[in-house]
């Protein structure tokens, strides 16, 4: 195959699964589909798997083809997804708490009624009087721009967040808990 079949062929896959990514990220209204404009899908740092592929000799470079990066964008726009419902934002946190925190199922049980109190893990929960905002009912809501700008719509971002201030106030969610049971608020 010539090297210019293989970048059209790249091109096309790379347009295809963009392609696949949009219309999954659509949500059905009465009028039709409704795209959200501002999620964004924040890629981690770190090594990408990749292939190289040598055809032709006189080119005298491989091309390097990233392998992993649609597996990487697919499966987080399926977490956010996911995450749009209070079931999906519930697994999705006891996903990231496992893996990134090392907490177990005490620290879920204890998360699960912090973020139920606060905000029956609804991402769209707004407090009007303190102005709180999402999943951990962040004040100011701003604040979880270190995280992700998409904190409005991005429920992953929002309880990225919420576990890293968590982590970094109370150490653990019964911990957090705990002060929110003593005074309302955590």
């Amino acid at each position: 195959m010539s090297l210019s079949k293989f970048v059209t062929r790249k091109r096309a896959t790379w347009a295809l699964t963009a392609s696949f990514l949009i219309l999954s990220a659509a949500q059905p209204t009465a009028q039709g589909l409704d795209f959200p404009t501002t999620t964004r899908l924040n890629l981690p740092e770190g090594p990408v798997a990749k292939i190289t592929i040598t055809k032709d000799i006189e080119l005298g470079q491989a091309v390097v083809a990233p392998i992993s990066e649609m597996a990487q964008v697919a499966a987080m726009a399926r977490q956010v997804e996911l995450a749009r419902k209070s079931t999906g934002a519930k697994y999705v946190a006891r996903t990231i708490m496992a893996a990134e925190y090392s907490w177990g199922d005490d620290q879920y049980s204890c998360l699960n009624r912090l973020w139920t109190k606060e905000s029956h893990w609804n991402y769209k929960a707004h407090n009007s009087r303190s102005g709180a905002h999402g999943i951990p009912q962040a004040l100011p809501a701003s604040k979880m721009d270190v995280v992700g700008t998409d904190w409005r719509t991005n429920p992953v971002t929002q309880i990225r967040w919420g576990l890293r201030y968590i982590e970094s106030r109370y150490d653990t969610p019964c911990k957090a808990w705990a002060k929110f049971k003593r005074s309302k608020y955590y």
